[in-house]
């Protein structure tokens, strides 16, 4: 349940005795982690980037001039990590069209490596229903303890064990009192265990809601517990390819009104502005602002 291309370009990528080796414009691990989009990911000592997705292992390490690709063959990077690193979309060209504007053009510049996961639809649901009013280490903890209680073991990778997330029909009979006590969820206990239940009965139903409109789709999001307009934006942007979204959290507003708003207003504003600054590229330009604007403090 994530979004797929039909036809995969070539890429400049090799196997070497230490891993696959990627040379690709606009793609840094640091860039692509740190940007507040995924929380199931662990950064070693040596700086790479060890992460999980649909039950394997993958680890990125930027070198140089590549990308050290670990842990995957090269038939199953082009088979499942192609699409979810986006490596269909020219960033290059969304850069270029971004740059008319000079603060674009720096946020871009500074977070040349963003790109924007194409993540599993329930574990993306359940990640951010946890991030409402939290910090990416207490969201990351959080998901980490729920994977290793309900999720199954997939194997170790730099002395460290991992679990994958798990599927809504185990997720949907947990007690919430075991999600507030072990993961530290708060009052988003119950939450959790009510939208698992949800995705679980069918509610959601990645390839039919993938036809919906995204302010339909947005708005049947907010039907769920947990789910309000920024957790239903992020989950538009970083499940269903709808890259016309903006997020809008306390970074993103401080950076708005400070490059582009020049005033304070209402956070649910700041979206429409967004969509009138942007248009489509919005979501690119969301990812690209937040990380400058949360790195260098724009706005605080």
């Amino acid at each position: 349940m994530y979004y797929k291309t039909k036809e995969k370009r070539k890429l400049d990528i090799v196997e070497s005795p230490d891993g696959l080796i990627l040379r690709e414009d606009s793609f840094n691990p640091t860039h692509i982690f740190e940007c507040g989009q995924a929380f199931n990911f662990h950064k070693e000592e040596d700086g790479s980037y060890t992460a999980v997705f649909l039950n394997m292992i993958i680890n990125l390490w930027e070198k140089e001039d590549y990308v050290l690709i670990r842990n995957v063959s090269l038939e199953d990077f082009y088979e499942y990590f192609y699409d979810y690193f986006d490596l269909g979309t020219d960033y290059g060209k969304i850069k270029e069209e971004l740059s008319y504007d000079e603060n674009l053009k720096v946020a871009s510049d500074y977070g040349y490596g963003i790109r924007i996961l194409n993540q599993e639809m329930f574990e993306t649901v359940i990640s951010f229903i946890i991030s409402a009013n939290n910090g990416i280490a207490r969201i990351k903890k959080a998901v980490r303890i729920i994977s290793e209680r309900y999720g199954t073991y997939i194997g170790e990778y730099m002395g460290r064990a991992y679990y994958s997330f798990p599927r809504p029909e185990v997720l949907a009979e947990v007690d919430p009192a075991d999600l507030r006590e072990y993961a530290r969820v708060g009052f988003r206990d119950v939450r959790i265990v009510k939208a698992s239940q949800m995705i679980r009965d069918g509610y959601l139903d990645f390839a039919r809601d993938m036809t919906l409109d995204s302010l339909d789709l947005k708005e049947k999001l907010m039907e769920m517990p947990g789910i309000g307009p920024k957790v239903a934006d992020c989950i538009l942007l970083f499940t269903f390819h709808r890259r016309e979204t903006f997020p809008v959290d306390v970074w993103i507003k401080r950076v708005m009104e400070t490059l582009f708003i020049g005033h304070e207003v209402p956070k649910k504003l700041v979206d429409n502005y967004a969509r009138d600054i942007f248009g489509e590229n919005a979501g690119y330009a969301q990812q690209y602002l937040f990380y400058y604007g949360r790195e260098e403090k724009i706005g605080k």
